[in-house]
Protein backbone atom coordinates (compact mmCIF):
# COMPACT_ATOMS: atom_id res chain seq x y z
CA UNK A 1 0.00 0.00 0.00
CA UNK A 2 1.27 3.67 -0.91
CA UNK A 3 0.49 7.26 -0.74
CA UNK A 4 -0.05 8.65 -4.28
CA UNK A 5 0.06 12.55 -4.34
CA UNK A 6 -0.53 13.35 -7.83
CA UNK A 7 -2.52 16.64 -10.06
CA UNK A 8 -4.69 15.51 -13.24
CA UNK A 9 -5.06 18.41 -15.59
CA UNK A 10 -6.53 18.35 -18.83
CA UNK A 11 -4.37 19.20 -22.08
CA UNK A 12 -4.11 22.33 -23.85
CA UNK A 13 -1.50 20.83 -26.84
CA UNK A 14 0.86 17.76 -27.11
CA UNK A 15 3.87 19.20 -25.66
CA UNK A 16 6.67 18.57 -28.64
CA UNK A 17 8.46 15.63 -29.10
CA UNK A 18 6.01 13.58 -27.21
CA UNK A 19 5.38 11.39 -30.07
CA UNK A 20 9.41 9.74 -30.16
CA UNK A 21 8.68 9.31 -25.57
CA UNK A 22 8.41 6.35 -24.23
CA UNK A 23 4.63 4.81 -24.49
CA UNK A 24 2.95 1.87 -23.53
CA UNK A 25 -0.99 1.31 -24.70
CA UNK A 26 -3.37 0.81 -21.11
CA UNK A 27 -6.48 -1.42 -21.34
CA UNK A 28 -8.67 -0.93 -17.71
CA UNK A 29 -11.37 -2.39 -16.37
CA UNK A 30 -13.63 -1.02 -13.56
CA UNK A 31 -15.75 -3.26 -10.98
CA UNK A 32 -18.58 -3.20 -10.54
CA UNK A 33 -19.81 -2.68 -13.90
CA UNK A 34 -22.27 0.03 -13.71
CA UNK A 35 -21.01 1.71 -10.80
CA UNK A 36 -21.29 5.69 -10.50
CA UNK A 37 -17.70 5.77 -9.11
CA UNK A 38 -15.55 1.93 -9.35
CA UNK A 39 -12.79 2.03 -7.12
CA UNK A 40 -11.38 -1.10 -8.18
CA UNK A 41 -9.13 -1.63 -11.46
CA UNK A 42 -7.46 -4.11 -13.39
CA UNK A 43 -4.84 -2.94 -15.77
CA UNK A 44 -2.99 -4.12 -18.81
CA UNK A 45 -0.19 -1.47 -19.19
CA UNK A 46 2.33 -3.00 -21.43
CA UNK A 47 3.19 -6.30 -20.31
CA UNK A 48 2.50 -5.51 -17.06
CA UNK A 49 -1.08 -6.67 -15.08
CA UNK A 50 -2.56 -5.30 -11.67
CA UNK A 51 -5.30 -4.97 -9.58
CA UNK A 52 -5.52 -1.55 -8.43
CA UNK A 53 -8.11 -0.12 -5.50
CA UNK A 54 -7.34 3.21 -4.47
CA UNK A 55 -9.08 5.10 -1.98
CA UNK A 56 -8.88 8.94 -0.79
CA UNK A 57 -6.62 9.63 1.94
CA UNK A 58 -9.13 12.74 3.07
CA UNK A 59 -12.89 12.97 1.72
CA UNK A 60 -12.61 15.95 -0.68
CA UNK A 61 -9.55 15.83 -1.14
CA UNK A 62 -8.58 13.61 -4.90
CA UNK A 63 -5.14 14.56 -4.92
CA UNK A 64 -3.86 11.93 -2.29
CA UNK A 65 -5.19 8.60 -2.21
CA UNK A 66 -3.96 5.27 -0.72
CA UNK A 67 -3.32 2.86 -3.73
CA UNK A 68 -3.50 -0.70 -3.24
CA UNK A 69 -1.97 -2.69 -6.06
CA UNK A 70 -1.71 -6.68 -6.67
CA UNK A 71 0.55 -7.96 -9.34
CA UNK A 72 -0.63 -10.67 -11.82
CA UNK A 73 -0.76 -12.31 -14.76
CA UNK A 74 -1.20 -12.47 -18.64
CA UNK A 75 -3.15 -15.19 -17.90
CA UNK A 76 -5.35 -13.93 -14.80
CA UNK A 77 -5.72 -10.14 -16.82
CA UNK A 78 -7.78 -12.95 -19.83
CA UNK A 79 -9.75 -14.72 -17.31
CA UNK A 80 -10.81 -11.35 -15.72
CA UNK A 81 -11.48 -9.51 -19.02
CA UNK A 82 -14.32 -11.83 -19.17
CA UNK A 83 -16.09 -10.35 -16.37
CA UNK A 84 -18.55 -7.79 -17.29
CA UNK A 85 -17.01 -4.41 -16.68
CA UNK A 86 -16.75 -0.97 -17.58
CA UNK A 87 -13.54 -0.22 -19.33
CA UNK A 88 -10.78 2.56 -21.08
CA UNK A 89 -8.63 2.43 -23.59
CA UNK A 90 -5.68 5.11 -23.68
CA UNK A 91 -1.89 5.24 -25.01
CA UNK A 92 0.08 6.66 -22.24
CA UNK A 93 3.47 8.56 -22.79
CA UNK A 94 6.06 9.30 -20.55
CA UNK A 95 7.35 13.13 -21.21
CA UNK A 96 10.22 14.81 -18.74
CA UNK A 97 9.20 17.51 -17.63
CA UNK A 98 11.71 19.62 -15.11
CA UNK A 99 12.30 16.70 -13.68
CA UNK A 100 9.41 15.11 -13.23
CA UNK A 101 7.38 12.75 -15.19
CA UNK A 102 4.65 13.67 -16.83
CA UNK A 103 2.40 10.58 -17.62
CA UNK A 104 0.27 11.46 -20.90
CA UNK A 105 -2.92 9.53 -21.41
CA UNK A 106 -4.05 9.72 -25.05
CA UNK A 107 -7.59 8.38 -24.80
CA UNK A 108 -8.42 5.99 -27.83
CA UNK A 109 -12.08 4.38 -28.57
CA UNK A 110 -14.96 6.47 -27.79
CA UNK A 111 -12.91 9.50 -25.58
CA UNK A 112 -10.57 9.89 -28.73
CA UNK A 113 -9.79 13.13 -28.20
CA UNK A 114 -9.45 13.61 -24.80
CA UNK A 115 -5.84 13.74 -23.28
CA UNK A 116 -5.59 14.03 -19.85
CA UNK A 117 -1.76 14.63 -17.96
CA UNK A 118 -1.11 13.76 -14.61
CA UNK A 119 1.76 14.26 -12.11
CA UNK A 120 3.11 12.99 -9.06
CA UNK A 121 4.87 13.95 -6.62
CA UNK A 122 7.19 12.63 -3.55
CA UNK A 123 5.80 15.36 -0.98
CA UNK A 124 2.85 17.88 -0.38
CA UNK A 125 4.94 20.53 -1.10
CA UNK A 126 7.04 19.38 -4.17
CA UNK A 127 3.04 19.52 -4.53
CA UNK A 128 1.97 22.83 -3.89
CA UNK A 129 5.53 24.65 -5.46
CA UNK A 130 4.53 22.54 -8.69
CA UNK A 131 4.38 25.07 -11.96
CA UNK A 132 2.35 23.95 -14.55
CA UNK A 133 3.56 23.80 -17.74
CA UNK A 134 2.12 25.60 -21.00
CA UNK A 135 0.68 22.33 -22.18
CA UNK A 136 -1.73 22.22 -19.67
CA UNK A 137 -5.06 23.62 -19.78
CA UNK A 138 -6.57 23.78 -16.47
CA UNK A 139 -6.35 21.39 -13.59
CA UNK A 140 -8.89 18.83 -12.92
CA UNK A 141 -7.55 16.47 -9.99
CA UNK A 142 -10.81 17.56 -8.10
CA UNK A 143 -13.72 16.77 -10.86
CA UNK A 144 -14.79 13.41 -10.42
CA UNK A 145 -16.28 13.22 -14.00
CA UNK A 146 -12.64 12.59 -15.53
CA UNK A 147 -12.00 9.95 -13.24
CA UNK A 148 -10.83 6.65 -14.37
CA UNK A 149 -14.12 5.17 -12.57
CA UNK A 150 -16.17 7.55 -13.64
CA UNK A 151 -15.12 7.55 -17.03
CA UNK A 152 -15.76 4.06 -17.69
CA UNK A 153 -19.21 3.84 -17.19
CA UNK A 154 -20.01 7.05 -19.92
CA UNK A 155 -19.03 8.56 -23.13
CA UNK A 156 -17.34 11.80 -24.62
CA UNK A 157 -20.90 13.10 -24.88
CA UNK A 158 -21.58 12.81 -20.94
CA UNK A 159 -18.66 14.98 -20.32
CA UNK A 160 -18.92 17.32 -23.27
CA UNK A 161 -20.46 20.48 -21.04
CA UNK A 162 -17.88 19.43 -18.59
CA UNK A 163 -14.81 19.72 -21.30
CA UNK A 164 -16.16 23.23 -22.61
CA UNK A 165 -16.62 24.73 -19.22
CA UNK A 166 -12.70 24.72 -19.93
CA UNK A 167 -12.90 25.20 -23.55
CA UNK A 168 -11.35 22.04 -24.41
CA UNK A 169 -10.99 20.96 -28.22
CA UNK A 170 -10.54 17.21 -29.01
CA UNK A 171 -6.84 16.68 -29.44
CA UNK A 172 -5.18 14.45 -31.72
CA UNK A 173 -2.07 12.63 -32.07
CA UNK A 174 -0.60 13.01 -35.21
Amino acid sequence: MEIEIERTYLAKSLPEGLINCQNKEIMDLYLPKGSAHAKLRIRKSGDSYTITKKSLVKEGDASTQIEQNIKITEEEFKSFSKIEANSIHKMRYLYPYQGKTAEIDVFLDRFEGLVLIDFEFNTKEEHGEFQVPDFCLADVTQEDCIAGGVLSNSDFSSIKEFLEKYGYEKIRLV
